[in-house]
């Protein structure tokens, strides 16, 4: 008799063709919608497997973060209800795995030392092109 085979069924979480890393995901929080709009766009250029999820506001962050459980997130400092550092201090506390960078025209040394205090990462607006590759560099060290 011949030697027996078996077909084994592809598992993808087995795969180790493409490295073990799986995809990330961002959590864009700013109540401006063309920041986001910028943020997203530049990032998906970079980091196409990266899922890039949105919020408005601190409070909804804090929401969606529950939920979603992202692994970076970009926090805006000057939003309606819930300040961004407010919102980044209860998202370290609830996730303190999750990586955050301020970006922020609120560039007054008392944001920078609240931002330090945090351990977050501090990155000054407007949303440009360099802005964004801090933060996804910031990211990525962590990674």
């Amino acid at each position: 008799m011949g030697a027996r085979t078996t077909s084994k069924a592809f598992d993808p979480s087995n795969d180790t063709s493409q490295g073990t890393e799986l995809a990330k995901r961002l959590l864009i929080v700013d109540d401006s919608r063309v920041s986001r709009m910028i943020i997203k766009g530049k990032v998906a250029s970079l980091q196409l497997d990266w899922e890039v999820l949105e919020a408005a506001s601190g409070d909804e962050a804090v929401q969606r973060a529950l939920e979603l459980r992202p692994d970076f997130i970009t926090m805006d400092v000057n939003m309606p209800g819930m300040s961004g550092f407010d919102a980044a201090e209860r998202l370290q506390a609830l996730l303190p795995q999750a990586r955050i960078a301020m970006l922020t025209a609120n560039i007054q040394e008392s944001s920078r030392e609240r931002a330090q205090t945090l351990g977050v990462k501090f990155i000054q607006k407007p949303v440009t092109e360099a802005a964004i590759q801090q933060a996804v560099d910031y990211f990525r060290a962590s990674a």
